[in-house]
């Protein structure tokens, strides 16, 4: 026989949902709460926008990350966009929606950055576009003062960026060009 614990868990099969919840965090989990989907749109902000890139870089099955990126869709987070017509061939953007979860992903960051990085440092800075400042925890250039929205920001390889980052992929291809 089991017994309910203080959070009401009783031992058996996990809910997968919160429909018993009446809070916005609950809400918000609905939607980006799965395993992988913060890392889906986190990968979508750093450039990764095509199915084979992201299945490579988050190492996820593949019917994993179609049905994650399905949800996605299905909720407005992301949307995909024809990037060649023969054969036909998509990527993924962020739609205003998932452009509205950067402080959130930024959050994460920080605080990953204190708690979870890599020995070698944070994997990944932000810097102010408009002047190259780097961005603090309520996303203030640093340099310049202004408040740094999500196109105003600049994803660059931290000391914790390993040699496959996206970051560091792109900053060759753009060195090599």
């Amino acid at each position: 026989m089991h017994h309910a614990t203080l959070s009401g868990y009783d031992g058996g099969v996990l809910p997968n949902d919160y429909a018993n919840q009446s809070c916005s965090i609950a809400g918000a989990l609905e939607v980006v709460g799965e395993r992988w989907s913060l890392l889906i749109v986190r990968d979508v902000l750093l450039g990764v926008r095509r199915f084979d890139e992201l299945q490579a870089h988050l190492g996820i099955a593949r019917n994993v990350l179609q049905t994650r990126l399905a949800r996605l869709q299905e909720e407005g987070v992301i949307e995909k966009q024809l990037y060649r017509e023969r054969p036909p061939r998509y990527e993924y953007r962020l739609t205003e929606k998932g452009l509205d979860l950067w402080p959130t992903i930024v959050s994460l960051m920080q605080w990953g950055d204190r708690y979870a990085a890599p020995a070698a440092g944070p994997p990944v800075l932000i810097e102010h576009r408009g002047c190259g400042g780097s961005v603090d925890g309520h996303r203030i250039c640093e340099a310049c003062g202004a408040r740094v929205e999500v196109r105003d920001a600049l994803g660059r390889p931290g000391p914790g960026a390993s040699a496959d980052h996206p970051l560091v992929l792109r900053e060759a291809r753009l060195s090599a060009a």
